[in-house]
C-alpha cells in the first residue's frame, strides 16, 4: 500500500505521514463483516504493521455505525456450513482479531453509532477507544443461539469476567456511559469533538519512541493478569536493561538530558 488512499469493496485505507486510517466501508450494512472483509482487514492490518513509515493506526467506520458485527447474508451462508467449514471460518475471524490485538504500533478505535458483536471485539482489540454519547454496544450472540467465542479473550480482558457474565448472557444493549464505566471506552466525547480528541491522542502517540511503544505493548502482555512473583520481577528487569541499551533508548535519554528533541521526532517531520 502506498502513502495515499486506497479502497476496495469493504475498506477505505488512507495514510498521511505516520498516521494510517482504516475505515470499514460498508455503510449499507452498518459495516458488518463477512469473509471477504475479514480477509481484507487482516491483510491491511498486517501490511500496515510491517510498514516502518506508519506509527499509528486509527480504525473507524463509515456511515451511521462503527460495526454491527456479522453480516446477515454471511450468517445465512454459514448456517449450511460443515463443521470443518465452520472451523476454518472461525479461525479466519480469530486471525483478524489477533492481528489487530497484536500490532506492534498504537491502535485507536474511533467509535460512533452501533458496535455490536464482532464490532465490540474490534473496539476491545484496539489500544485506545474513544466514543460518542450516541454509541451503543451489544454482545448479541446468545440472542441468536450463538456465543461470542472469537472475541471473548479481548472483550473479557477489556471489561472483566464479572461484566462479561452479564452482557454475554443477557445480550442486552448498553450505552457509551456504561462502556466507559466498564473500561471498553477510554473517553466519551461529544460527536463534534470526536475527531479533535482522536487527533490529540494520535499526536501524543507520535511523541513517544516507536520501538519503546512496541516494547511497552509486549511488556503489558507479559505482565497482565499474572502474579507478581520472582519470574515476573526478573523478566521486567531484563526488559528494561535490554531496552536501555538500544539505540532508541540511548537517544531518548540523551535527548532528555540535553533538553532537545529525540531523533524520532525529527524524523517524523
Amino acid at each position: 500500500m502506498d502513502h495515499s488512499t486506497a479502497s476496495n469493496s469493504g475498506l477505505e485505507v488512507s495514510a498521511t505521514g505516520a498516521i494510517a486510517r482504516v475505515a470499514l466501508n460498508r455503510p449499507d450494512v452498518h459495516n458488518a463483516f463477512d469473509e471477504t472483509l475479514i480477509a481484507e482487514l487482516t491483510h491491511v492490518i498486517r501490511t500496515l504493521d510491517a510498514d516502518p513509515r506508519i506509527r499509528v493506526l486509527v480504525l473507524e467506520g463509515r456511515g451511521k455505525s462503527f460495526c454491527a458485527g456479522a453480516d446477515l447474508n454471511w450468517m445465512k451462508k454459514m448456517a449450511g456450513f460443515s463443521h470443518d467449514e465452520n472451523l476454518a471460518d472461525a479461525n479466519a475471524l480469530a486471525a483478524m482479531l489477533s492481528a489487530l490485538n497484536n500490532t506492534s504500533k498504537p491502535t485507536l478505535a474511533r467509535v460512533h453509532g452501533a458496535a455490536y458483536g464482532g464490532g465490540v471485539g474490534l473496539v476491545a482489540c484496539c489500544d485506545v477507544a474513544i466514543g460518542t454519547p450516541q454509541a451503543t454496544f451489544a454482545l448479541s450472540e446468545t440472542r441468536l443461539g450463538l456465543i461470542p467465542a472469537a472475541i471473548s479473550p479481548y472483550v473479557i480482558e477489556a471489561i472483566g469476567a464479572r461484566a462479561a457474565r452479564r452482557y454475554f448472557l443477557s445480550a442486552e444493549r448498553f450505552d457509551a456511559g456504561e462502556a466507559y464505566r466498564l473500561g471498553l471506552l477510554h473517553e466519551v466525547v461529544p460527536e463534534s469533538e470526536l475527531d479533535a480528541t482522536v487527533d490529540r491522542l494520535v499526536a501524543a502517540f507520535l511523541v513517544a519512541g516507536p520501538q519503546a511503544q512496541s516494547e511497552a505493548k509486549l511488556l503489558i502482555r507479559a505482565v497482565a493478569q499474572r502474579p507478581i512473583d520472582q519470574g515476573v520481577i526478573g523478566d521486567t528487569a531484563k526488559r528494561i536493561a535490554r531496552v536501555r541499551a538500544t539505540p532508541e533508548g540511548k537517544e531518548g535519554v540523551a535527548a532528555f538530558l540535553a533538553k532537545r528533541k529525540p531523533a524520532w521526532l525529527l524524523q517524523d517531520k
